[in-house]
């Protein structure tokens, strides 16, 4: 049995390729390419066993075309998106949407893995509500932060692109 409850993943530039992104006059994204890999690791996490749940700072446009187009929207067994919760990361809004929406206890926050590429929203905020957090690096093209500057923005692990944490998770599982 799995010790990690579940795993949090962010949406642009961790599955979605934000640089292939079609939108429409509002800003909703009408389709966008992934990351070469991510639709095979996320259904590959999915089928480990793993709890999933999107957290992203998005239009609902946006994720319902994007994953239901690529076949992984019914993968996720929760959504925290900011556009519905009305804040962005990394408000711990967004992370306790999520956890209160799979039932986690408070008690196993630290069981729980957040995947994100941005130092600032994504491991900041998951690190405030005690997280584990995963860094994605892989896109230096982002525009966003590329070495921690507080201690809070400082992950416990970094990948390269979302495959990479197929094999990082059994490391994981026998650290919690």
């Amino acid at each position: 049995m799995s010790k990690i409850k579940a795993i949090f993943l962010d949406l642009g530039d961790v599955i979605m390729e934000e640089a292939t992104e079609v939108k429409d006059a509002e800003g909703v994204t009408l389709r966008a390419d992934l990351i070469p890999g991510a639709k095979k690791a996320v259904k590959k996490i999915k089928d480990m066993g793993y709890t999933l749940a999107l957290v992203a700072d998005t239009y609902v446009g946006t994720y319902n075309n994007v994953l239901k187009a690529h076949g992984l929207f019914d993968v996720f067994d929760a959504f925290a998106i900011s556009d519905e919760v009305g804040c962005l990361k990394p408000d711990p809004r967004m992370f306790k949407k999520a956890l209160n929406d799979l039932e986690i206890a408070e008690k196993d926050y630290n069981r729980v893995i957040m995947v994100g590429n941005n130092l600032e929203r994504d491991i900041l905020g998951a690190n405030r509500v005690g997280l584990i957090t995963v860094w994605t690096n892989w896109n230096d093209e982002d525009g966003y932060k590329e070495k921690p500057e507080v201690e809070l923005e400082f992950p416990d692990y970094e990948i390269g692109t979302l495959d990479e944490i197929i094999p990082l998770l059994t490391k994981i599982e026998e650290s919690v």
